[in-house]
């Protein structure tokens, strides 16, 4: 979506009239339908104007519709599988190399027979069970509302210590060039 495409569409959404909005910015109503219609393009300043004749920081007309808030339903959620226990790894959303994934565990099982490593950051909360969760020399037995991070660039492994499925929350920053795989637990 373009500039003036999303200026249009907020002043309507807004029920500003054209005239109103011209009114407000001191442009003229020709100047304004050639921004709405991307045939100009305003000046950082004129943006500036209008967005606060909108009600809207400049920063939301500038952005690409790719790095507007996302939005993922819980019926719409792409689900996958992980490791050799295939994990079941709901993708709950993701933006900008920050990726929030719900995973489910099996008693027993784990995210996979050795450590693993990747590039970025983890930080989990556990929803549901119990987990021994190791990464080089250190470990811990967390439970039901307990929270770790780390670095994920050091060999780790998650495993399910429970006689229940245990359920843990995952956000995953990585940067893109990184080569993460965002299908990766």
């Amino acid at each position: 979506m373009s500039i003036g495409t999303t200026i249009r569409t907020i002043r309507k959404r807004k029920q500003i009239t054209i005239a109103r909005l011209c009114a407000e910015t001191g442009l003229s109503q020709g100047f304004m339908s050639q921004v709405e219609t991307n045939k100009t393009s305003p000046s950082i300043a004129t943006l500036d104007h209008i967005a606060n004749a909108l009600g809207v920081p400049l920063t939301y007309l500038l952005m690409k519709k790719e790095e507007r808030m996302s939005v993922v339903r819980k019926d719409e959620r792409k689900t996958t599988t992980s490791g050799s226990h295939n994990l079941k790894v709901e993708h709950l959303c993701a933006a900008r190399g920050l990726k929030l994934r719900l995973v489910e565990i099996p008693p027993g099982a784990s995210t996979g027979e050795v450590p693993h490593a990747h590039q970025g950051e983890e930080v989990h909360l556990v929803v549901k069970g119990r987990v021994l969760v190791e990464q080089g020399e250190d470990s811990a037995m967390l439970e039901e509302g307990d929270s770790f991070g780390w670095q994920a660039c050091t060999p780790h492994r998650v495993t399910n210590v429970g006689d229940e499925t245990a359920v843990v929350l995952l956000a995953v920053h990585a940067e893109p060039e990184d080569g993460f795989d965002p299908d990766a637990w």
